[in-house]
């Protein structure tokens, strides 16, 4: 029989060793230690000496996210809701505590409350805000403030005026513009007068979706003449409707086809055309939206195309880059979303339908 040391009892007396040594700093703790600093002293030991099961590591990871919309009234904005929280149950399931915290302005043109929302923010030490500026001007000062502060934010649906952003995540709206452009052209057979209702001063993604469709009219369809395009619709359906029968008023007999920008825009302009006896396809009118309580202005012929986006994306990975940027990743400094057309042939196609319901 072989003399010296058994291997099995010497891999034995390593842990058996650690186990002591993690015992006897624990017990030093213990006696030394307050009791409201000994559970901090003890995480911190336990994780220096590696004995914390990986399960309580993930566990401690821990954000707090401000999810900051235009506002809170219209249902584009309750999908965007709606992917910060896939994304929160996402990261949940893989160990990551995130808490979501929703908060904005009622109106979609209220700047100041907007402003404010976001100070509250600062103010609190949120680990991150994902935010829809409803002014690309009016937000960069206290996005700035912000990442002056440590608080990183990313950028969702419409763009800002600053660099500061860790990233800009929303459709192509100029693109959109164009897309409805085509649309409407495709419709007038390439004559004919157009309105363009515009949305509101200073929304960023608006006046993209307007510069888009202005340009490719011209570029593409030079017999089609824009007989108003200085008009604003506002936050609200009835702002809009309200512009809407004023513009129908002057120029009810002439208009061949109109765009509407947004989701208010295309209520109320729905509202006027027929209080106006110019629904069911007498004016075409192609608008911009997400949600399926226009499919029964599809079926009446009264909307003849809507400009789709993903906002359930533009919210799921406005939570996840924030989280990835909190990780020090690196993330893009632009997500195109996509950017979609339903019309009444393709209301019932997966894609189209998914983009125009709440995810359940």
């Amino acid at each position: 029989m072989a003399s010296g040391l058994n291997p099995v009892l010497l891999l034995l007396a390593f842990p058996i060793m650690r186990i002591g040594l993690v015992f006897c700093a624990f017990l030093r703790l213990f006696v030394a230690t307050p009791p409201m600093k000994f559970a901090i002293r003890s995480l911190a030991l336990a994780l220096f000496l590696g004995v914390l099961p990986p399960g309580l590591i993930a566990a401690t990871e821990h954000y707090t996210i401000a999810v900051i919309p235009m506002g809170t009234t219209h249902e584009y904005w309750k999908m965007i809701h709606a992917g910060a929280l896939q994304a929160q149950a996402e990261l949940k399931a893989g160990g990551t505590d995130v808490e979501i915290i929703w908060k904005g302005p009622l109106r979609e043109d209220d700047r100041d409350q907007q402003v404010q929302v976001v100070e509250n923010f600062i103010g609190r030490r949120v680990s991150g805000m994902v935010l829809a500026p409803l002014d690309h001007r009016a937000l960069v000062a206290p996005v700035e403030q912000a990442a002056a502060a440590g608080i990183p934010v990313a950028i969702v649906d419409s763009g800002l005026d600053s660099k500061t952003p860790v990233s800009y995540i929303a459709t192509d709206n100029y693109k959109g513009g164009q897309l409805a452009a085509d649309r409407l052209g495709e419709l007038l057979h390439g004559q004919g007068n157009v309105i363009l209702l515009r949305v509101q001063v200073g929304s960023g993604s608006c006046e993209a979706r307007e510069a888009g469709f202005l340009a490719e009219l011209a570029a593409k369809f030079p017999a089609i003449k824009v007989i108003s395009s200085n008009q604003h619709g506002g936050a609200t359906r009835d702002t809009a409707m309200a512009a809407s029968q004023n513009l129908l008023n002057r120029y009810g007999a002439q208009v061949n086809g109109i765009f509407t920008p947004n989701e208010s825009t295309q209520a109320g302009m729905l509202l006027a055309l027929s209080n106006a006896g110019l629904g069911g396809g007498k004016v075409k009118l192609v608008g911009f939206a997400n949600s399926a309580s226009f499919n029964d202005a599809f079926k009446r012929n009264d909307l003849q195309g809507m400009i789709l986006q993903d906002p359930v994306k533009m919210g799921y990975l406005g939570v996840k880059t924030i989280v990835q940027v909190l990780r020090g990743e690196k993330v893009p400094a632009v997500v195109d979303t996509g950017v979609y057309l339903a019309t009444a042939e393709n209301l019932t196609d997966p894609k189209i339908a998914g983009l125009m319901a709440l995810p359940k």
